[in-house]
């Protein structure tokens, strides 16, 4: 039990300096909050507790090919932001990225690389 309050601390604690960054610093916030933080946490995480290689190398695998349809969220949203807010924007940008996720899916598969179930 104590190992799964560990690992939600460090990971709360995370999020909560990138945050803290950004109130200070766009450029520094943008910054680690751009590093792969969280696949990094998580691959950590699962060596730690011995998972087989292979399902380490594909969560990192895998990671790669679901962050490439987000990225256009993060031209979008700011660009969205000023003339529908923040909460409509943040909605907008997130249904966005569904769609592209499942288009680049579509796509993908011509290539082997079945992102979807």
């Amino acid at each position: 039990m104590s190992w799964i309050i560990t690992k939600y601390l460090v990971t709360a604690g995370i999020v909560v300096l990138v945050s803290e960054l950004a109130k200070r610093s766009d450029k520094m916030g943008a910054l680690f909050a751009a590093l792969p933080m969280v696949t990094i946490l998580a691959l950590i995480w699962l060596y730690v507790e011995k998972q087989p290689a292979e399902k380490i190398a594909n969560h990192a695998w895998y990671t790669f090919w679901y962050v490439i349809p987000t990225l256009p969220m993060f031209l979008a949203f700011p660009a969205l932001m000023h003339r529908f807010g923040f909460w409509n924007s943040l909605l907008i940008s997130a249904l966005m990225t569904m769609v592209i996720f499942v288009v680049f899916a579509l796509l993908i598969r011509y290539f082997n690389i079945n992102l979807l179930p």
